[in-house]
């Protein structure tokens, strides 16, 4: 564990104006410590720092008397609960290996919880901000059999599929890790704030911002890359064309890392981006043994001797309902019900959790069942 003083010298050598990630990365590889670094910055600026080049962890170039008590601020965040919360550099025991292995791996790491959590073997599970039920549903469904088969879960801590996934994995006991687009001491989105105790109380919040970061838009494509760098593979579960989640899926595959995607509906426009990768070649996932074969491991299922689940369905609303947002008066002419009848057993089938009731007087099933 790092003391003040070699925190100070990081903190100083990550918030110099101009050098940005990549000239910390080569001052460092230099000159061995961050200590030295900050000499070598303060005798030979002009080798290093590059005038456009940006600040590594914040737009702009902060004044002296900010950067003091955002280094105060930081140094209060860590001591205030030491046992909890971490900062690991590059050269710590505890930094997780599969980060090292990636083209831009943070320069440290915030973590909030269980720092062996970061090196566990992990699938990042990514999507929609905006998902329907069922991708809801599905993201749930793969980060709990995710955490019963004893991986963990990585994600963004976002609303949606990201909520859905950490609330998956720890459903089924499992650890999960949510890297974050803020500082250590701030919770994007708020409503997540209880989310965000529980994942660290069974996992990690993780990020690369000091505490008093606040989210700015450019910090969630950054993030993206310690999403991808920690898991084995990515999942997106719900995806636009112009979605983060595509961002992620092409930084996965920059580590060399296996990208899959979960098909949806050829009229959601939430399913297109999950089509476009299965079309380039991402593994098309419809249960946990599709994700473990994408990551060369073997089915549980079939390891376990388990019978597959070919039972027919036997709820005839439901088939005729199929997997899709369907309206009321198609759902109607498919059924031959009246309609006080079918409202009926469609408030029975929502009750139970087994339909979503979408706007639009529309509906859908949740689940596989």
């Amino acid at each position: 564990m790092i003391d003040d003083d070699e925190f100070a010298a990081w903190f100083g050598l990550l918030h110099t104006p101009g050098l940005g990630r990549s000239g910390a990365r080569a001052v460092l590889a230099e000159c061995g410590s961050p200590e030295a670094a900050l000499h070598a910055l303060q005798s030979q600026p002009g080798r290093w720092i590059r005038p456009r080049a940006r600040d590594a962890t914040e737009p702009g170039e902060p004044l002296q008397g900010d950067l003091d008590q955002r280094l105060t601020r930081a140094l209060a965040w860590r001591r205030e609960s030491p046992q909890e919360r971490h900062v690991l550099t590059l050269g710590d025991p505890d930094y997780p290996a599969a980060l090292l292995q990636t083209a831009d791996p943070p320069l440290w790491l915030f973590v909030q919880g269980d720092v062996h959590a970061l090196s566990r073997p992990a699938v990042a599970i990514v999507g929609s901000r905006r998902p329907t039920p069922q991708g809801l549903d599905h993201a749930r469904r793969f980060a709990q059999e995710l955490g019963e088969a004893g991986w963990a879960v990585v994600s963004g801590l976002a609303q949606g599929i990201d909520g859905a996934a950490h609330e998956g994995a720890l459903a089924g006991g499992g650890t999960t890790v949510a890297v974050t687009g803020t500082g250590p001491d701030r919770v994007y989105p708020a409503r997540h704030r209880p989310l965000a105790q529980r994942i660290a109380a069974q996992g990690a919040v993780v990020t690369e911002f000091p505490p008093g970061t606040p989210p700015r838009a450019e910090h969630f494509p950054q993030r993206n890359r310690i999403i991808a760098g920690l898991s084995r593979g990515t999942l997106v579960v719900e995806a636009a064309l112009a979605s983060g989640s595509l961002i992620s899926a092409r930084l996965a595959l920059e580590a060399g890392r296996e990208v899959m995607a979960v098909p949806g509906s050829i009229d959601s426009p939430q399913s297109q981006g999950c089509h476009a990768l299965i079309k380039q070649g991402a593994q098309l996932v419809e249960s946990l043994d599709d994700i473990l074969a994408a990551l060369g491991e073997p089915s549980r299922a079939r390891a376990a001797g388990l019978p597959e689940d070919s039972a027919p369905e036997s709820d005839p609303l439901l088939r005729a309902l199929g997997h899709e947002p369907m309206p009321l008066d198609a759902l109607a002419a498919r059924t031959g019900l009246e309609a006080a009848a079918l409202q009926a057993r469609l408030l029975d089938l929502e009750l139970a959790g087994q339909v979503a009731r979408l706007p639009g007087a529309r509906f859908q099933r949740r689940g596989r069942g």
